[in-house]
C-alpha cells in the first residue's frame, strides 16, 4: 500500500475530528441544510458538516450531501475548525484571476466604438468574430477570447440586439414621420439589476 500511494503521490488521509459546534452553529447549520435559497454548494457543505457532527465518516457525509469526495468533506471540517461558519462560503478571489488591465479593456472599447471599414474590417456591423480579429491586430491583445470580449462589453453597459450590434442599454432609436430621433430610457441602469 505505501508504494502504491507514494506512485501514484496520493496525500496522506487528514484525520481531524470536527470541534464541538455551539448552539448558534448548530442551529445555522440545520436552517441553511434546509433552506432552498442558499446556493447548492454551501447547502451541500452544512449537510456534510451536520453529517460528520452526526458521527458519520467523511465518505458517508459526502455522499449524504449529494457529493463525492470524502477527502473534500474531510478538508471542510479542517476549513470550519479553523474559520467557523465562514467555511461554508467559497473563499472571495476564488476562480481564474482577471488577466486584462483597464486600458486592455478599453482598448477593446475604443476598437468597439470605431466605426468598422468595410475593407479593412471586412463588416459594416460588428459581430463578435469581426471585432475579435480587429481587436487582435492590438499589442497584448493577441490571445483574447470571444467570451472576454462579450464580457468586457457587458461591463460597459452594451447589448447585443437582434440586428447583430452592440447597442448601449437603454438607449434606441426611433423612425417617425420627421425623421430619426434617439430615445433614452432613465430607468435602465434600475432595470439590469
Amino acid at each position: 500500500m505505501w508504494q502504491w500511494c507514494m506512485l501514484y503521490d496520493m496525500a496522506p488521509p487528514i484525520r481531524q475530528p470536527l470541534r464541538e459546534l455551539t448552539k448558534d452553529e448548530q442551529m445555522l447549520l440545520q436552517k441553511v441544510a434546509q433552506t432552498r435559497t442558499e446556493a447548492a454548494e454551501v447547502v451541500a457543505r452544512a449537510k456534510s458538516l451536520l453529517a460528520v457532527r452526526g458521527g458519520a465518516s467523511f465518505a458517508a457525509a459526502a455522499r449524504g450531501a449529494g457529493r463525492k469526495s470524502g477527502l473534500g468533506v474531510a478538508r471542510l471540517v479542517v476549513r470550519f475548525n479553523r474559520e467557523g461558519l465562514e467555511a461554508l462560503h467559497t473563499k472571495p478571489g476564488a476562480g481564474h484571476p482577471l488577466i486584462y488591465t483597464v486600458e486592455q479593456r478599453a482598448a477593446v472599447l475604443a476598437e468597439y466604438r470605431r466605426k468598422p471599414d468595410r475593407e479593412m474590417d471586412g463588416t459594416g456591423t460588428w459581430s463578435l468574430t469581426t471585432l475579435q480579429r480587429a481587436v487582435r491586430k492590438r499589442p497584448k491583445l493577441e490571445h483574447i477570447s470571444r467570451d472576454t470580449i462579450s464580457g468586457v462589453m457587458h461591463d460597459a453597459g452594451l447589448t447585443w440586439q437582434r440586428d447583430r450590434t452592440w447597442c448601449e442599454t437603454g438607449v434606441s432609436i426611433r423612425k417617425g414621420k420627421h425623421g430619426r430621433r434617439v430615445v433614452v430610457d432613465a430607468d435602465a441602469a434600475a432595470k439590469k439589476s
